[in-house]
């Protein structure tokens, strides 16, 4: 089976693409679902010239992220933890609190579990932009509204 490979220049990087950027209303959006889709597009899966060891993808900009919403009682049972690795600096955070304080982290930590967990995944998980209300401050960079089916 024949692949594509993406051209490179003297420094490693892709040579014959372009990076977009798109704009995703979170509003009613399933956190899952979304998440996919926005792994997608910062992967560059969606493109012909996608490359695994690559960063071929898209920027992405996600507004009303505090209107997202979870399927069944996610929103009461579910939770987010996180480790200082120090004694006693485990903090469980319940999902309903994390929603009202910093909706963005919610989709933040379900798109980071879906790119690859290496320099490549960390790199274009940085090309992820995540705001609260409807307004943000990538209009120079003309994005693309992008409708998630």
């Amino acid at each position: 089976m024949s692949t594509y490979m993406a051209k490179t220049d003297a420094d490693g990087f892709p040579t014959n693409f372009s990076q977009d950027w798109y704009v995703i209303d979170a509003t009613d959006k399933v956190v899952g679902r979304l998440a996919t889709a926005v792994a997608t597009i910062l992967r560059g899966k969606h493109k012909p010239q996608f490359t695994p060891h690559q960063d071929t993808g898209d920027f992405v900009i996600i507004i009303n992220a505090e209107k997202i919403r979870f399927t069944g009682r996610k929103l009461e049972q579910k939770t987010y933890q996180s480790y200082s690795h120090y004694p006693g600096g485990q903090k469980i955070i319940p999902a309903s609190e994390l929603m009202e304080k910093h909706p963005e982290r919610i989709i933040t930590s379900a798109v980071k579990r879906m790119v690859p967990r290496s320099r490549l995944g960390r790199a274009q998980l940085t090309k992820l932009k995540i705001y609260k209300g409807p307004q943000h401050p990538h209009q120079a960079q003309q994005p693309k509204e992008f409708k998630l089916k």
